[in-house]
């Protein structure tokens, strides 16, 4: 059962490899990163695993791509019978020879062809990374996938990085340190990633680059393993006891010293058995490491390697499951939106979108669109604000008395009278004054029209923006051209609709509505405005009303002339009596100045009274029937004819071939998600089998 685990998710890795492994994968497998500086010896700690020399070698950056390493341990041909040899230090033929019918490699970018000679899986490496990469040494975070099967190892899977650098060499990018630690940041980042950091023990673990970097996205090296090679090349009489003790810096996996081939042995041709049997005799003998030396050496590294990975299948893969039909359902409904690849004729495609538009502009006008937001008003909902709130306030703030004064009101009263002086308020002064005022409507009433038309092109913004229309990007542009000339025209008989309410408003002046105020009524308020009624004094002893005094007359005015100073006193109250005998004529303009006399005060409160009574029933009328008339004129006009109007304009349009060519960004869209729903399918097929 163990096995068949770390085989499922070998074959999800397999299954997820043409996402590239990186930021595009949908899921986070469990897997083993191996991260260390090029001289610490991270790829003789994989061979040595292995049990085979099979990794390129060289000066720089040798590793340059991400090397996917599955290793699946399998029984011997031969012998069946026999137990799985499963400790690679249990071997006798060091497992050195050419062609062993036992052990062989896979690459996943090579399906059946089987390597028995390790030497040429080197060589594949080298060409593989080469084809990515180029010569130059530069890097790629476009994994390799091996797959090695052989009776000597355990089961076990793991991902060598490119080791840490820090200087380019030859024609390497100037910025190759940043990015091979972006790219190890990429794996290590994964919360479902195991890190296998690889220090020289002959070095401050401190100034270890690996465990840096592990530091930073795993501070409480809470799934970090350590690996301290170079055990053997410390000054004598030093150990690193402190270090598997947890002492220096403690990590949850604690720490495993090995003992990696050195050029020497490798230039003398030492074989790993051989070195495998070196190590076991190093740790068995030496005086530090003796009594734990079952907890030291690559075989124990490999188990311990292998239990971890176990436990954290055991435990992720739940969570991969989950994540893998989430992304599944995700992509699958994706690929409806786009569609399937286009089959239908452009008419039939033409056809489809006008309907689609016309069904959508209907529904988010009368609320009921396909997802409606809790986050902001739309549609139909804004033309309401745009009537209820703006319109309705912009003519309820329109105050007649900001434009007319009193000093107009006397001029229009005088000249209504004509010749003589009038006996009582005119109804011709208030007619023309609140005809000047009703006009003032007609700016708001435009604006507004205005204001709705640019949400119903806010509306063809919010429909045309779903993915459904972007897929033919020439045809959504003529049927948003189309439909904005449209309402552009029905602009035009709205707004003679409303400018003619305005001005039927203004042509006649119903005196007779009952809502407005009489003038015997406007009489009164003003009379007892300028004439209250005196408080009776009551006399607090007997309390009966005390007696009025009557005001005595001003003994210094005539009582002739006490009223002198009206209408026409501003010209003639000179007191040069030569002037007033010769009889001047009377300037070009004549205007009313001069002190208003009492009546003419009540007059012109008397007839603003009445302008404010009208005015407010036609701001009522106004706000009212104003909205009523867009609706009919525009908004529900465009819901009637807008799909004939589309129909007419683009169904026999002779460039309809040309303009329903599918946008390049839908093709490759459709494409990549194709890929990712077959490779997500696959995967869900892997791991519902466990």
């Amino acid at each position: 059962m163990d096995e068949h685990l770390i085989a499922t998710i070998n074959k999800l890795q397999d299954a997820l490899a043409p996402l590239g492994g990186g930021s595009s994968s949908p899921v986070d497998l469990p897997q083993i990163t191996v991260v260390g500086s090029q001289s610490s010896g991270k790829s003789s700690v994989l061979e040595n695993i292995v049990g085979r020399d099979f990794l390129p070698r060289g000066t720089g950056i040798v590793t340059r791509r991400p090397l996917v390493l599955q290793l699946i341990n399998r029984r011997p041909s031969q012998n069946k019978d026999k137990k799985d040899l499963v400790d690679i230090n249990s071997t006798e033929d060091g497992g050195q020879t050419e062609n062993n019918a036992d052990e062989w490699g896979e690459f996943l970018h090579l399906p059946g062809k089987k390597f028995y000679n390790f030497e040429d899986i080197r060589n594949e490496i080298v060409r593989e990374t080469d084809a990515k990469t180029g010569k130059n040494l530069g890097i790629s975070p476009v994994p390799i996938n091996l797959r090695i099967y052989s009776p000597h190892v355990l089961t076990l899977t793991l991902v060598d990085l490119p080791g840490l650098t820090k200087v380019p060499v030859g024609d390497q990018p100037k910025d190759i340190e940043r990015q091979i630690r972006d790219m190890i940041m990429k794996f290590i980042s994964k919360p479902n990633a195991i890190i296998l950091s690889v220090n020289a023990a002959n070095t401050d673990l401190a100034n270890s680059d690996g465990l840096k970097l592990a530091r930073e996205v795993d501070p409480e090296g809470s799934r970090t393993i350590g690996v301290l090679t170079k055990v053997d090349l410390m000054d004598q009489g030093t150990d690193v006891i402190d270090i598997l003790a947890g002492r220096v810096i403690p990590l949850r996996f604690g720490y495993v010293p090995v003992i990696n081939r050195g050029q020497k042995d490798i230039e003398t041709k030492k074989t790993i058995r051989e070195a495998l049997r070196d190590e076991a005799a190093f740790f068995e003998n030496h005086p530090s490491y003796r009594a734990k030396a079952q907890f030291c050496g690559t075989p124990y590294l490999a188990k311990k390697l292998n239990g971890i990975l176990l436990h954290h299948i055991k435990s992720t893969l739940p969570d991969i499951k989950m994540r893998i039909e989430h992304s599944l359902k995700k992509y699958q409904s994706e690929l409806q939106l786009l569609g399937p690849e286009m089959s239908e004729s452009p008419a039939s495609i033409a056809l489809n979108m006008i309907t689609n538009f016309t069904k959508d502009y209907t529904g988010i006008l009368d609320g009921e669109a396909k997802e409606l937001s809790s986050a902001e008003l739309t549609g139909g909902a804004r033309i309401s604000f745009v009537f209820h709130e703006i319109f309705k306030n912009g003519i309820t703030a329109l105050d007649p008395y900001d434009q007319i004064k009193d000093a107009d009101i006397r001029t229009i009263l005088h000249n209504t009278s004509g010749s003589a002086p009038s006996l009582f308020v005119g109804t011709a002064a208030f007619t023309v004054l609140v005809k000047q005022q009703i006009k003032r409507m007609e700016d708001p009433a435009v604006r507004c029209i205005n204001l709705i038309f640019d949400e119903l092109v806010r509306i063809l913004s919010q429909i045309i923006s779903q993915p459904q229309y972007s897929r033919y990007p020439a045809l959504k542009e003529q049927l948003s051209n189309h439909f904005i000339q449209y309402l552009r025209e029905a602009l035009i008989p709205t707004n003679n609709f409303v400018t003619d309410i305005i001005k039927s408003e203004e042509t006649y002046i119903n005196t007779a509505h009952p809502d407005l105020l009489t003038g015997t009524q406007a009489m009164a308020y003003v009379e007892e405005k300028f004439h209250p009624k005196p408080q009776v004094a009551v006399d607090p002893k007997i309390g009966k009303p005390l007696p009025q005094q009557q005001p005595t007359a001003n003994p210094n005015i005539p009582k002739n002339e006490e009223n002198s100073n009206g209408f026409f006193g501003g010209f003639f109250s000179s007191k040069n009596k030569k002037r007033l005998q010769q009889m001047e004529a009377p300037p070009p303009v004549l205007r009313a100045t001069g002190t208003m006399t009492e009546r003419e005060s009540m007059e012109t409160e008397v007839i603003k009274l009445l302008i404010s009574s009208y005015y407010n029933i036609v701001k009522r009328t106004v706000a009212d029937i104003v909205p009523k008339a867009i609706v009919l004129k525009l908004i529900n006009r465009s819901k009637d004819e807008i799909q004939k109007e589309l129909l007419e304009k683009m169904y026999n349009n002779p460039e309809l071939p040309d303009l329903v060519k599918e946008n390049e960004l839908t093709v490759q869209k459709r494409k990549e998600c194709i890929r990712m729903v077959e490779v997500l399918r696959n995967a869900s097929e892997i791991v519902s089998s466990v």
